[in-house]
């Protein structure tokens, strides 16, 4: 006779510069033939209009606007030109790289958010979180790490020297007779020895945190003027006058992920997703990973919900009370 409580997670729109999107169809790189990728792009285009603070172009509408432009979305210039033919602040470009529909089945999704704008840059995982507050503590593990894979990435790829590119089709010497292939002497290797001209790096104390030790680096005067901050996690306050434009051509948000149906964090939410919904077919939530377009439906809804959350747009979980029907 009591009631039973359940809580619901909430999304919301994060980047007020990034309210009208388009959703364009998805690339399928999967070996599914039954697959089609505009089906993917309506389901994505459904869940992503829930999220409140989000204006959605129809599919329909932006798969006329490439035909009429007649482009291909195989490059960054041509998703910003159908962004700005559209009027919208962004396109959403995504493929599927892997799918199958049998038990348990199985979906990956890449996709990337190109902005009209070039002036955006890239928003990495992590962003708007409240890092150096209270708040900090209950930030989940998977975000925290996600935040701090990131920012190493970005401060390696500083570190990186850049290196020849082999040609795609290598052709191989003759080897001379009595030698193995093995055997042949290398006569393209750099004449310095290992470990010459190696600058030690003095590490930080991390407590677990992105910002741990953002003090101590911006003290340092001999980081690269391109060195990531990690005080870029906080959004800084506004300005007088609108920054210098830098143009980019990496998209504002990607987020990549393969979802099982036998996993168990997978399932458990999606029997919250179905809990929330009032689904009158039988089956519960185990009939979604036998249904294929119910399956895709529920990994575009994790997709966004992984990618917003991990930068700002998870809200306060709302409590659901729900009386049993005998009452």
């Amino acid at each position: 006779m009591l009631p039973e409580i359940a809580h619901q997670p909430t999304l919301h729109n994060p980047f007020p510069q990034l309210s009208k999107v388009a959703v364009a169809p998805f690339f399928v790189l999967a070996e599914e033939p039954t697959l089609n990728g505009k089906e993917v792009a309506l389901a994505y285009f459904n869940e992503l209009q829930l999220v409140p603070g989000f204006e959605v172009v129809p599919v329909g509408v932006v798969e006329s606007k490439i035909r009429e432009l007649g482009i291909t979305l195989d490059g960054p210039e041509n998703a910003r030109r159908l962004a700005q033919a559209l009027d919208v602040d962004a396109v959403v470009v995504g493929a599927v790289t892997d799918f199958s529909p049998w038990y348990p089945p199985r979906c990956g999704l890449q996709v990337e958010w190109y902005a009209a704008n070039p002036c955006f840059h890239q928003i990495p995982p992590g962003y708007g979180l409240p890092w150096g507050t209270p708040e900090e503590e209950g930030i989940p593990a998977p975000l925290v790490f996600e935040a701090e894979m990131a920012l190493a990435k970005a401060q390696l790829n500083t570190q990186t020297p850049p290196y020849p590119q082999l040609p795609a089709a290598p052709k191989s010497p003759a080897t001379p007779p009595g030698q193995m292939p093995d055997d042949r002497p290398t006569t393209d290797w750099p004449e310095t020895q290992w470990g010459e001209g190696v600058t030690p790096i003095s590490h930080q104390a991390s407590c677990g945190s992105p910002m741990a030790g953002s003090a101590a680096m911006a003290e340092q005067p001999d980081l690269p003027p391109d060195w990531p901050d990690p005080r870029g996690f906080i959004p800084p306050p506004p300005a007088s006058h609108p920054p210098t434009c830098w143009p980019s051509d990496a998209p504002v948000l990607r987020h990549t992920r393969t979802y099982n149906g036998h996993d168990t964090e997978f399932t458990e939410a999606l029997a919250s997703y179905c809990y929330f919904r009032d689904d009158a077919r039988f089956g519960g939530w185990q009939s979604y990973l036998q249904r294929s377009n119910d399956f895709i439906r529920f990994c575009c809804h994790m997709h966004i919900s992984e990618m917003l959350s991990a930068r700002g747009g998870a809200g306060e979980t709302r409590v659901v009370w729900r009386w049993p029907t005998i009452r």
